[in-house]
């Protein structure tokens, strides 16, 4: 696995829960903070940087992999996956590996802010990394959902955020030794449905400022 250089600056992850509202703030904070944001830009720039076809990242985009999944014990994890099916597949252990790749590249770039794809997990020894969980009510999900036009029926909607959420469980703890939405993997975990969004993201650049995480960038660019 390649390795690239541990930067000093500060990355933003955000894993969330389908409906919570994780895209609107990772695209609030990048706006307020003036740096990159990487959600399903991901999927094309890591085929475009790989060479892989882009259709793979889409269809494998936070699913683990099916033909896999009850063969090998969860335990066993990405390692497992890695020797059973050969570091050179074009499935999703490939889609994988050049994805996780190009989220420690730009990482290692400048400050960013980067959703879902195990992120919080690829990056664990950069030591300027904030991780976010964002989760809500069901009901309030749903809501969320519905304004956004994603589905016409309130039972549509709450289908497929219970099968996104399963998807994204999944994959998470398929590839990492962790648990998706387990408040131990991440430094804040945030129930949307008790603040207004500017107000979240307020409360994530406190948290950057008491860190000193905002000062240090500075200094250095």
């Amino acid at each position: 696995m390649n390795q690239s250089p541990v930067p000093s600056h500060y990355i933003i992850t955000i894993g969330r829960s389908f409906g919570s509202g994780g895209r609107d703030l990772g695209h609030r904070l990048a706006k307020r903070l003036g740096i990159s944001y990487y959600d399903k830009e991901l999927l094309r720039d890591a085929a475009r940087h790989s060479g892989l076809d882009e259709a793979l990242f889409q269809k494998n985009d936070e699913r683990a992999p099916g033909f896999l999944s009850g063969i090998l014990p969860m335990s066993m994890g990405y390692n497992a996956l890695a020797w059973y099916a050969g570091p050179n597949t074009a499935g999703s252990e490939g889609v994988y590996r050049a994805q996780s790749d190009f989220i420690r590249e730009v990482a290692s770039q400048q400050p960013c802010v980067i959703v879902g794809r195990t992120s919080d997990y690829i990056l664990r020894d950069f030591p300027g990394v904030v991780n976010i969980f964002l989760h809500a009510p069901e009901e309030q999900c749903i809501e969320r959902i519905m304004r956004r036009g994603d589905c016409k029926s309130i039972d549509e909607a709450r289908s497929i955020m219970r099968k996104t959420n399963k998807l994204r469980a999944e994959f998470y703890n398929f590839y990492t030794d962790r648990t998706w939405g387990d408040s131990a993997s991440y430094h804040l975990s945030i129930d949307t449905s008790k603040l207004d969004m500017d107000d979240i993201v307020d409360l994530v650049v406190a948290y950057l400022d008491k860190r000193n995480l905002l000062s240090q960038s500075k200094s250095e660019s």
